[in-house]
């Protein structure tokens, strides 16, 4: 079995709306209906960034992958921006104790690191801000 990337992404993006409470949009704003928040600032935008594998070769049952996603936090001000990529990032990497303070859970695979893999920092066009950052999920397949 093979890691999917839109998997972990899907996963991902769903950890995002429940670690920030807001709706986060899968390679553009989120729809106007989406759930919680629809597209009214500040939200997150994920981009899957690609797939490499880091273990045995992908027909292996037992193959890792490391995933990259990349998401966006847009909002109106720089404070917000900057609130909204803090709340994005703890929830990527944020610890009770020694488990994931927000678990990533993408079906048949089980995330067993992550890390932020780079922090683009803040820009502006016109009215909106926006906050990039990238994290690195290793992925390992189950059964």
């Amino acid at each position: 079995m093979t890691v999917k990337s839109r998997h972990v992404a899907l996963a991902s993006q769903a950890m995002i709306t429940t670690a920030t409470g807001r709706s986060c949009g899968y390679g553009t704003l989120p729809a106007p209906t989406a759930q919680p928040t629809g597209a009214t600032l500040p939200y997150s935008v994920l981009y899957e960034m690609g797939v490499e594998s880091s273990g045995p070769a992908f027909g292996d049952m037992h193959a890792d992958a490391r995933v990259v996603v990349q998401v966006t936090s847009a909002a109106a001000s720089p404070e917000m921006a900057s609130a909204h990529a803090d709340t994005v990032r703890a929830g990527f990497l944020g610890r009770i104790g020694n488990r994931w303070a927000y678990e990533i859970t993408p079906g048949s695979c089980v995330v067993i690191d992550r890390d932020l893999d780079a922090d683009d920092g803040m820009s502006s066009a016109g009215s909106v801000y926006s906050y990039v950052q990238r994290f690195a999920l290793t992925v390992t397949t189950v059964g």
